[in-house]
């Protein structure tokens, strides 16, 4: 360990100058000063800490080491069995640390290449995911159509939708008894903010929502804020990470990042979050550590975006202006890759916890 005393140097002490300002700037408290409670509960979804391997019991005891509110288990191999003696274990284990359980799954859009077979039919997944959604205790069940590709399919996304709603109508009575909602994501570039509202409404706002994906905004060329305020009102859950954006030459690379350092004005964000859905759980989804490239401006790119809206592109450019190129995660030199990995994991997911506590307010829990 490093014992030597640390030297504040002229450029250190201006550049903490700097940090203190933006933070000001940005409405966050003074050091020493933590914001005050919201009351949104603060959980985090398990893909967070995909390195890990863990299980669900392992994440249960991890997200109350952390003094969170809710732990979101994103996909149906988290669990050791989908038996319900093993699962009501599970909700007594959740109940005893004081945790919500939210439960999610992958693709049930039939036609999509993202769609797991692993369940059989995409009607008998969502019927298992409901299954056990039920039995955790947990009120909605995530899901996602697809990703990016499904823009490019004949009949573009809006056939990906149509099939979709055809899965989620035939669960409704099956849902509706259960007294679980389905929470559809706007999943990596499948679907604008205002799309996945048209396939909420086609399928029954009565049942299904969203899941709110903030990084995922910016996979569909859009502003975070902005898709907040299509998505809010129908959010039934929440994946939150940062993102910066930035220009190149045919477009744009996007890079997602831990809360508090990318380019979304997160104060501002919570602040119309809380207007907009304060009864919906706050679950991080922690992605980070490299970027993929947006060529909007190569001819055929925007095919897949036929009806683009000109609002919302102008807000996903003026959210580019914003940010600066960031290097990729590397694992260091001399150290076990898949250790780094997990390391680097957990270390973005702990200072974004820290952040949305100590700077935004959020958590229920002291």
């Amino acid at each position: 360990m490093n014992t030597r005393p640390s030297r504040l140097t002229r450029r250190g002490f201006v550049k903490s100058l700097t940090v203190a300002a933006a933070g000001l700037a940005a409405g966050l408290p003074a050091q020493g000063a933590p914001a005050p409670r919201l009351g949104v509960k603060l959980g985090f979804d398990n893909f967070s800490l995909r390195a890990l391997g863990w299980k669900a019991g392992q994440f249960l005891d991890y997200a109350a080491a952390q003094q969170l509110d809710s732990m979101f288990f994103s996909d149906l191999k988290v669990y050791q069995s989908h038996d319900g003696s093993y699962l009501k274990d599970l909700k007594n284990k959740a109940g005893d640390l004081g945790l919500d359980i939210q439960v999610g799954t992958f693709s049930i859009c039939p036609t999509s290449k993202s769609c797991t077979k692993d369940y059989g039919t995409p009607e008998e997944h969502l019927a298992l995911a409901i299954r056990i959604a039920q039995t955790l205790g947990s009120p909605i069940v995530r899901c996602v159509l697809g990703n990016m590709e499904d823009r490019k399919v004949e009949g573009g996304i809006e056939r990906q939708i149509a099939e979709t709603v055809k899965v989620l109508k035939a669960v409704r009575g099956r849902a509706r008894e259960a007294g679980v909602k389905i929470a559809v994501e706007n999943h990596a570039g499948d679907m604008q903010a205002w799309e996945l509202v048209n396939l909420i409404e086609a399928a029954g706002p009565d049942f299904v929502g969203a899941t709110m994906d903030s990084g995922n905004a910016t996979w569909a060329l859009e502003d975070p804020l902005r898709n907040l305020e299509v998505l809010g009102p129908y959010a039934l859950t929440t994946g939150i990470r940062d993102s910066v954006v930035w220009e190149t030459e045919d477009g744009a690379k996007v890079q997602w990042t831990a809360i508090g350092e990318g380019s979304v004005d997160f104060p501002a964000y919570v602040r119309r979050y809380v207007e907009l859905c304060p009864k919906t759980t706050f679950q991080l989804e922690i992605i980070s550590g490299f970027a993929l490239s947006f060529p909007y401006l190569k001819p055929d790119y925007m095919k897949a975006f036929p009806k683009a809206r000109a609002q919302d592109l102008a807000a996903f450019l003026a959210y580019q202006k914003r940010g600066q190129p960031l290097d990729p995660f590397k694992a260091p030199s001399g150290r076990d890759a898949r250790q780094a990995e997990q390391d680097y994991q957990k270390a973005e997911l702990e200072r974004s916890l820290r952040y949305c506590k100590e700077a935004l307010g959020l958590g229920q829990k002291a």
